[in-house]
């Protein structure tokens, strides 16, 4: 299969150099039967996504300390993922306990829920994530900040 119009080295650089430029990852130039496609993949982007993960941040017993005192429905050991009651998260992301700053919080401890209420929102890759009441029931704890980093399958709050 032979190409009637063949690739210039010279464009290959010029686009190479507008992703530098602008900072893009990928871009992909279509002419006639010529279609060309540069792409880069910065070890910085993949770091800079999994640093929050790991971050030290995530002490879990003196959150669920205070849920615990005030409900009377938690271990003091902070073992909150292993409560038949949690609620797990579904995705890595950032749980906002509220819908904006200013809005009240969509639940509280004490609060009734039943089956399918949204419970909080879990903000990943500029997607906010309704996190919704899997059971009815009271919560008993809630294990998380607002706007604090979560990992896949950590308990966000309890319903008994």
């Amino acid at each position: 299969m032979s190409k009637q119009s063949p690739i210039e080295p010279a464009l290959v650089r010029e686009l190479a150099e507008l992703l530098a430029e602008t900072d893009l990852s990928e871009i992909e130039v279509e002419k006639g039967d010529l279609r060309i496609r540069v792409a880069r993949q910065t070890a910085s982007a993949a770091v800079h996504y999994a640093a929050p993960v790991a971050a030290p941040v995530m002490a879990h017993a003196p959150v669920a300390a205070a849920p615990a005192a005030a409900g009377g429905g938690m271990a003091p050991s902070g073992k909150a993922e292993a409560h038949p009651g949690a609620v797990p998260s579904p995705m890595v992301g950032t749980a906002y306990r509220r819908p904006s700053p200013e809005a009240k919080a969509f639940v509280e401890i004490g609060s009734q829920v039943k089956a399918g209420d949204k419970v909080l929102l879990v903000e990943a890759m500029k997607t906010f994530n309704e996190i919704i009441a899997p059971r009815a029931g009271t919560v008993t704890a809630i294990l998380v900040e607002d706007g604090q980093p979560v990992e896949y399958g950590e308990a966000l709050l309890v319903i008994e």
